[in-house]
């Protein structure tokens, strides 16, 4: 292990935030993977509670059912990481103000569930907040195919990406295909903030 790079990943990190739009399958798992990273301060949105069929890929425990989603991952973060600042917003987020919690963060993540609020809140953050690094997901549904999963990046969108997968509705949400996705969009979020590996 490299220790030098080490330490200066870990005070770049360390000085960095990241707002993460959902608390699901792919927020949780972002999350957690940046607080194992040693991300310096979370900004997590969410209203949802913690339910039974989350269990079988977001990053709760049985015991946190009927919970708010960020405050069980705040509390998982915590055991995890210490640390990191959480900062947490019990709200659904709403057309033509979806931007406001984000506006101090170093990159946005997009990890919602609905197509049509996905796709609102990639246009608007994009617009609102154009100096504002957004990594997005797409195609999350099904299992296997790993090699189909691809990267593409169209100015300040950095959209992880599994083109020929259906849609959520009309297959299976399960651990390997999500956590897959969520590591895929937190590796790109440490891409953004440090620098490509070379």
């Amino acid at each position: 292990m490299n220790i030098e790079k080490s330490e200066k990943i870990r005070l770049k990190l360390k000085e960095s935030s990241v707002g993460i739009a959902g608390a699901g399958g792919l927020g949780s798992n972002v999350a957690i993977a940046l607080a194992r990273s040693g991300i310096g301060k979370l900004v997590l949105v969410d209203f949802d509670k913690v339910e039974e069929n989350n269990l079988s890929r977001q990053y709760f425990f049985r015991d946190q059912i009927g919970k708010l989603k960020i405050h069980a991952l705040k509390e998982n973060i915590k055991r995890i990481n210490p640390d990191v600042k959480v900062e947490i917003l019990d709200i659904k987020l709403s057309k033509k103000n979806m931007q406001k919690p984000f506006e101090d963060v170093d990159v946005v993540v997009e990890a919602l569930d609905s197509a049509e609020i996905k796709t609102c809140f990639v246009e608007e953050i994009l617009e609102k907040l154009p100096n504002t690094p957004l990594v997005a997901a797409t195609g999350v549904a099904g299992y296997g195919n790993s090699d189909r999963i691809k990267t593409i990046h169209s100015g300040n969108l950095n959209l992880c990406a599994d083109e020929e997968a259906r849609s959520s509705e009309d297959d299976v949400l399960l651990a390997p295909k999500v956590c897959l996705m969520a590591n895929w969009q937190a590796n790109l979020v440490l891409e953004i903030l440090l620098g490509e590996d070379k």
